[in-house]
C-alpha cells in the first residue's frame, strides 16, 4: 500500500518544524506579555509614589492630589494593557478605537459632571480662595468651609451650608473679601435738606474713629472720613468710609451704622422720610 503523499516523511517535518516555530513565537510573546506586564506594573507603582512625592513637595490641596493621582493611575494602567495585549500580536488599533469611543462616549452622558471635576481641578490649583475665606458668588454669600473636587461648600452668616457646582462657580464671577486682610467699610447716610452737613459729616467721621474695630494710623490704608456723595430727590447723602479688618466687616458696619443712628439726632440732624410737595392751583371762575 502506498503512503499518502500528505503523510510522508517531508511534508510531516515541514508541517512539525511550522508547528514548532509558531509555538516557540507565541510562547515567546507571552513571556514578553508577562513580562512587559510585571515590569510595567512595577513601574507605575514608582512613578506614582513619585508623583506623590512631587505633589505633597508643591503642598498640592489634598483634594487634587488625590485625584491627580487617581487619574495617572488609570491612565498608565490603560497604556499598560494596550501594550501587553500588542505584545501577544493583537492589533490594538480597533481597541485603542473602543477606548477612546466608550470615553467620548462617557464624557458626553457626564459632560456636567466632567465640567464641575474641570472646574474644581482649576479651583485647586488657581487657588482664587482658600478654605476659611469669606466669599460671593452666585448670588451667595459665606465662609468657604470646604473645596472638593467637584462641589464648593460654603458656611453663610446665618449658619445655612450652600453647595455650589464648581463648574458653574468657576465660570461665575468671584469675590473674596478675605484675601486682601482689609475691607473697607463704607455708609450712606440720607440726611434731611436744611441740616448742617459739615456738623454731620464731622459727627459721622468722629463715630467712625472711635470704634475700635476701625484701623487708624499706618495699619490703615487710608484715614475714616466724611463727603457729601449725592443730592437725591428727598435727602443730601453723606458717605462715610473707614477700613477694617476682612473678619471684623460686619461687625463694624453694624455698630457703626447703630451709632450713627443714636448720635446724629443729637446734633439736631434728622433722617428724612420720602416724601413729595404737592401744589393745587385752583382757578378763578366767573
Amino acid at each position: 500500500m502506498n503512503t499518502p503523499l500528505f503523510l510522508g516523511t517531508e511534508p510531516y517535518k515541514e508541517l512539525a518544524h511550522k508547528g514548532l516555530e509558531l509555538g516557540i513565537n507565541l510562547g515567546l510573546k507571552i513571556l514578553a506579555a508577562i513580562a512587559i506586564y510585571i515590569v510595567g506594573g512595577w513601574l507605575i507603582k514608582k512613578i506614582k509614589r513619585l508623583f506623590a512625592k512631587f505633589l505633597a513637595k508643591r503642598k498640592v490641596e489634598a483634594s487634587l492630589s488625590t485625584f491627580l493621582q487617581s487619574a495617572l493611575a488609570i491612565i498608565l494602567l490603560i497604556v499598560l494593557i494596550v501594550s501587553t495585549i500588542h505584545a501577544l500580536g493583537i492589533d490594538t488599533t480597533s481597541l485603542v478605537a473602543l477606548i477612546g469611543g466608550a470615553g467620548l462616549a462617557i464624557g458626553m452622558a457626564f459632560s456636567g459632571t466632567l465640567q464641575n471635576f474641570a472646574g474644581g481641578v482649576l479651583l485647586l490649583v488657581l487657588k482664587p480662595f482658600k478654605v476659611g475665606d469669606l466669599i460671593e458668588a452666585q448670588n451667595q454669600k459665606g465662609t468657604v468651609s470646604a473645596i472638593e473636587i467637584a462641589h464648593t461648600h460654603l458656611i453663610t452668616p446665618d449658619n445655612r451650608k450652600i453647595i455650589i457646582p464648581n463648574g458653574a462657580l468657576f465660570n461665575s464671577t468671584i469675590i473674596n473679601l478675605s484675601q486682601q486682610g482689609q475691607l473697607r467699610c463704607e455708609w450712606n447716610i440720607s440726611i434731611a435738606y436744611g441740616d448742617n452737613s459739615e456738623i454731620a459729616r464731622a459727627e459721622i467721621v468722629r463715630i467712625i474713629e472711635q470704634n475700635t474695630l476701625i484701623l487708624k494710623g499706618k495699619e490703615a490704608p487710608e484715614q475714616p472720613y466724611a463727603i457729601v456723595s449725592d443730592l437725591a430727590q428727598s435727602c443730601v447723602v453723606i458717605t462715610g468710609r473707614g477700613w477694617c479688618k476682612s473678619e471684623e466687616y460686619f461687625t463694624a458696619m453694624a455698630a457703626i451704622r447703630e451709632a450713627i443712628y443714636i448720635e446724629l439726632p443729637k446734633k439736631g440732624i434728622h433722617f428724612p422720610f420720602p416724601q413729595m410737595d404737592v401744589h393745587i392751583k385752583q382757578s378763578n371762575q366767573s
